[in-house]
């Protein structure tokens, strides 16, 4: 693989040349803002806040889909990079509720550190919001149209594994939004409550609804735990507060890693101190479940007393 230097804020690195400017950046520790990017996922640059002005080139450029090139020359926080940032902001702002005091998500939304970091604030206006929808029928999972910034992210994580592929983006402009199935519940859907959406959502759209009201972020302790259900060895984090482990949520997948519920309710069987009832799907419905039958431990366990008599 050929090599090419470039020049990012003054700062020389050498890097491959199938690189982006934003992996180049990450070789120098300058962080772009970014919304939609993932390294894990299809590069779309919708967000366009990753935006940087290159030397000779009259128009600003997505970072994380630019490619190097022997000799850029790169600026991340000119003063036109940064009042485009300001602006896609601000329209994000425009359109988002201003609930971030109650957030779940409060010290880890990525609107909320970038609208700070550029000092950019929620304003009364007389133009359109976004309906206030929330579907609340999954156990496991909070959808909350109104704060969803339509980044994508859910929809590409999901679509990773051919058996799901259960979110879409529907409708066009500002009306479009992110749906299950045929625009149905998440409960009535084929989803399958896995939380690949929820590590990867930058915002408050989507939640790990076991995990709501029992903490904030910089309340809790974390440790890691490996799931060993099956071969992948999906990450999960215990949070602890107080020396009590009060819940558990997935990492964000990575190296071909699916997720899925069992391996999430195993962890939390094992991790948390006073665990909620799992919930099972029959059909279109929640129901209540055992941990046995939720762990699909109910023909082990039988068989196993059969053999202690």
């Amino acid at each position: 693989m050929r090599h090419v230097t470039i020049t990012i804020d003054k700062q020389s690195v050498v890097v491959p040349e199938n690189y982006t400017i934003l992996q180049a950046a990450e070789k120098l520790g300058i962080h772009i803002p970014r919304l939609c990017y993932d390294p894990n996922l299809e590069i779309v640059a919708s967000c366009r806040l990753c935006l940087v002005e290159i030397e000779g080139n009259p128009k600003l450029q997505t970072s994380c889909s630019m490619l190097v090139s022997d000799g850029m020359v790169v600026y991340t926080e000119t003063k036109k990079v940064v009042d485009a940032r300001k602006v896609i902001l601000q329209l994000l702002l425009d359109n988002h509720p201003n609930d971030c005091l109650t957030c779940q998500k409060a010290g880890e939304c990525l609107l909320q550190t970038y609208a700070y970091r550029y000092d950019v604030r929620f304003r009364e206006h007389d133009g359109a919001y976004k309906e206030k929808y929330i579907d609340t029928t999954s156990p496991y999972i909070l959808k909350d149209d109104s704060k969803c910034i339509v980044c994508g992210k859910c929809v590409r994580t999901c679509e990773q594994v051919s058996d799901r592929k259960v979110l879409t983006l529907a409708n066009r402009g500002f009306d479009t939004r992110v749906v299950a199935d045929a625009n149905l519940t998440l409960e009535e859907s084929s989803c399958v409550s896995c939380n690949r959406c929820v590590t990867v959502c930058p915002v408050g759209a989507l939640l790990d609804k076991r995990t709501l009201g029992k903490s904030r972020i910089w309340d809790v302790n974390t440790t890691e735990f490996r799931c060993k259900v099956c071969e992948y060895g999906c990450d999960f984090e215990v949070l602890s507060r107080k020396d009590k482990n009060i819940s558990v949520r997935a990492k964000a997948p990575s190296n071909g890693r699916p997720l899925c519920l069992k391996g999430r309710l195993t962890a939390e069987f094992l991790n948390i101190d006073e665990p909620e009832t799992p919930y099972r799907k029959e059909k279109d419905k929640f129901v209540e479940s055992s941990w046995k039958e939720a762990l699909g431990l109910s023909d082990i366990l039988e068989k196993m007393q059969k053999l202690d008599k």
